[in-house]
């Protein structure tokens, strides 16, 4: 049972938006210029990204749909490749166009394809891989005779001056004195962008043409140990329990409470991020994979910040698992923070830079925050 990734493409809109046009294009909360936006900036290195809105207008430029539908029209598996031949569609994000229906089956309308298996992830980052295991487990088990997962986001959308209240400036002054504390609304708004990857699955590589076998991807979550660390439409509560918009008065009062913001407790994901992803996660991997550094030749990161990039190396060195720093990709400084799409368009990058040679093996790691899943993947060049 093989399941390779013959074809890989990414589709980012429009052009892309540097540091300093970002708040123009996003708009100003309060009119007043954010105090924190240099600092979350600094720190997370991202230097551009894109957005689905007309630079100029301020108007959306594409659906989430329409994101993700681009992305698999530019894939380019085999010569004649053409959408009308998926069997199975699996799609995944984090911010939907609606509630219903699923997201996929609004992907294959766009398609406009006909009648093939289509299903939805829902989720935040590990919504996308999960598309890419159920994809490969259907082309591995012959169910499928090709399927193509996809990865999107549509960030912009929640992210844009006139969803958000305004941040006391006593908050601003903390946020100076203790920069961790970014990591909440205010830095998810100087973080988050759009776009979309999809990945073309078969069951062998077309000859005479690279394609990245799929050994295994690995999912655990830990939301039996550790409670609810990014949301949205809900709030938290004290004693770590979320309450959703529906268990609200009125739609006007889950409003006044933001309980439509992406937020994320900071707190909780400083304490707990890189002990998950590495204590937690990696190192039972390892030893289920029989896994050793020397053997990776590309460790292929999603990680939401360079603020977390030393940290997760000096922890992986700790428990005996370094990869230098030259060995590791990413695109998060030119693409920024593209959520579920993030691996597909690193891996898009990666596939179509030249750097890669047969017998190659990618270890990629994809974290979730939500309520502290983590999956890993590792790929070989064939």
């Amino acid at each position: 049972m093989e399941a390779y990734i013959t074809g890989l493409a990414a589709f980012l809109p429009n052009e892309p938006v540097d540091n300093d046009r970002m708040e123009s294009v996003l708009g100003m909360v309060g009119q007043t210029p954010s105090r924190t936006r240099a600092l979350i900036l600094r720190k997370n290195r991202i230097r551009q990204r894109h957005y689905a809105i007309d630079l100029e207008t301020g108007r959306v430029t594409h659906t989430n749909a329409q994101l993700t539908a681009e992305a698999v029209r530019r894939l380019k598996p085999h010569d004649g490749y053409s959408p009308a031949e998926i069997e199975c569609l699996a799609c995944g994000t984090s911010s939907p166009d609606q509630l219903m229906p699923g997201h996929g089956l609004m992907v294959h309308g766009e398609l406009a394809t006909p009648a093939c298996e289509v299903a939805s992830f829902s989720g935040i980052c590990l919504s996308g891989i999960g598309a890419l295991k159920y994809a490969a487990m259907n082309v591995a088990l012959g169910l499928t005779r090709n399927a193509v997962a996809t990865g999107s986001e549509l960030a912009s959308t929640w992210m844009r001056a006139n969803l958000f209240g305004v941040l006391s400036s006593e908050r601003a002054d903390a946020i100076e004195a203790q920069p961790v504390l970014a990591f909440d609304a205010d830095f998810l708004r100087w973080m988050l962008s759009d776009g979309a990857g999809a990945a073309f699955v078969a069951p062998a590589p077309v000859p005479g043409r690279p394609a990245l076998r799929i050994e295994w991807i690995d999912h655990l979550s830990f939301a039996g140990e550790l409670e609810t660390c990014m949301y949205a439409g809900a709030v938290k509560n004290a004693d770590g329990t979320l309450t959703g918009w529906r268990d609200f008065d009125s739609l006007k009062t889950a409003v006044a409470a933001n309980a439509f913001l992406v937020k994320q407790d900071v707190d909780l994901l400083n304490r707990e991020i890189i002990k998950t992803a590495v204590d937690r996660t990696l190192a039972p991997v390892i030893e289920k994979r029989d896994l050793s550094p020397g053997t990776v030749t590309w460790f292929v990161p999603h990680y939401s910040s360079d603020f977390f990039r030393q940290a997760l190396h000096d922890r992986m060195t700790a428990i005996g698992f370094d990869i230098p720093l030259d060995r590791w990709f990413t695109n998060l400084g030119t693409c920024g923070n593209t959520g579920a799409a993030s691996i597909f368009v690193m891996l898009d990058e990666l596939f179509h830079s030249g750097r890669l040679r047969t017998g190659d093996r990618l270890l990629c790691m994809i974290p979730e925050s939500g309520r502290f899943s983590m999956a890993y993947m590792l790929l070989t060049v064939v």
